[in-house]
């Protein structure tokens, strides 16, 4: 009599409950979908057109300017100005009409007096409009350089390149950068490389001279002041070697100020200075550049000339950032330690 064997174990198994779908693959390897061509056209947004590709204008990235106040003062000195220049009239036309009473020639001496007179008041007009036309063409550039950077394509800052050597083309230490810019026009097609080509060729030499200006301006600043027996004389003193400096930078740049567009910059010059920080004057300060040791070995007076000649370096920079055409970006800007060595005593070993 056989055993009876007992019944296989099943081994645990899972099983989907609701049927998986079919892939996509499967589908299409199913039914095949059969080339079709589309009646629509396709139209391809340029690259001008395009936001994503497009440079943001500068209009969108600076904010609008102040609107301008209704003010009674311009009002009223607008009004005043009118009656004063009645007046001037008026006597001028008495003026002249007595002199004919009293005699022919001196009615027409007067006149020619007048004519050369208004001759050369249009002529200081022609040349302050002329010198703040230039110094607004140095601000255009530096604004355009700004914007052309930022483009893809060299067609914006090859126009700025050009502005630029037209502007600085009467300037003879330019001459080989030109000659360089122009060797190398269809090279160079990227623009932020343009544009430091540029900058190192046409600013490079102007700005070893600057340096040189406010290196010179700053020693004489602080020798006279040194030397000299009054506070108002070290005023006066460097208050003139300033806007000698200042003067010198916009016209080593291609700015040429007339009196007015000088007045403007020099209160563009001061306004830099409140906002970048100036130097304070102070036996302090001499002691963190020349050390405590030196310091208390040198006279007072000679101290407030190294502060005074640093003073003068610093108002340079300040003109030097606010005259030169591009922003520093391929080149170093100079700073107040790069003059403290050259103003500074060197006490030698005895």
């Amino acid at each position: 009599m056989t055993k009876p064997t007992d019944p296989p174990i099943r081994r645990p198994a899972a099983f989907p409950l609701d049927p998986e779908p079919p892939r996509a693959e499967t589908r299409s390897a199913e039914r095949p979908r059969k080339p079709q061509a589309f009646d629509a056209d396709v139209i391809l947004t340029p690259d001008e057109e395009d936001p994503f590709l497009a440079p943001v204008p500068a209009a969108a990235t600076t904010p609008p300017p102040p609107s301008r106040r209704f003010s009674f003062a311009k009002v009223a000195l607008a009004a005043f100005g009118t009656l004063l220049s009645l007046a001037v009239g008026l006597w001028i036309d008495d003026l002249i009409r007595s002199l004919f009473t009293r005699s022919d020639w001196l009615g027409y001496a007067a006149l020619a007096t007048l004519g050369i007179g208004i001759l050369a008041v249009l002529g200081i007009v022609i040349r302050e409009t002329a010198g703040m036309m230039r110094l607004a063409a140095v601000q255009s550039i530096k604004a355009e350089a700004e914007a052309a950077a930022a483009e893809t394509r060299p067609a914006r800052a090859k126009r700025l390149v050009a502005h630029l050597s037209s502007l600085l083309a009467a300037k003879p230490d330019t001459a080989k950068g030109r000659a360089t810019l122009t060797a190398a026009e269809h090279d160079v097609i990227d623009a932020p490389h343009l544009i430091a080509l540029a900058e190192r060729e046409l600013l490079g030499p102007l700005d070893r001279q600057a340096r040189s200006l406010i290196l010179n301006a700053s020693k004489r600043v602080s020798v006279v002041t040194a030397v000299s027996p009054r506070a108002l004389v070290d005023l006066l003193y460097v208050l003139f070697e300033s806007a000698r400096l200042v003067r010198a930078m916009a016209d080593l740049y291609g700015g040429r100020p007339g009196t007015l567009g000088m007045l403007r910059l020099m209160r563009d010059v001061l306004a830099h200075l409140a906002v970048t920080g100036s130097i304070a004057v102070g036996d302090g300060l001499v002691q963190q550049i020349l050390g405590h040791g030196l310091a208390s070995k040198l006279s007072a007076r000679l101290g407030e000339g190294v502060v005074n000649g640093l003073m003068t370096a610093r108002i340079g920079i300040a003109a030097m950032d606010l005259c030169r055409p591009l922003p520093f970006r391929a080149l170093k800007r100079p700073g107040i330690s790069d003059f403290i060595g050259d103003l500074t005593p060197r006490p030698t070993d005895r």
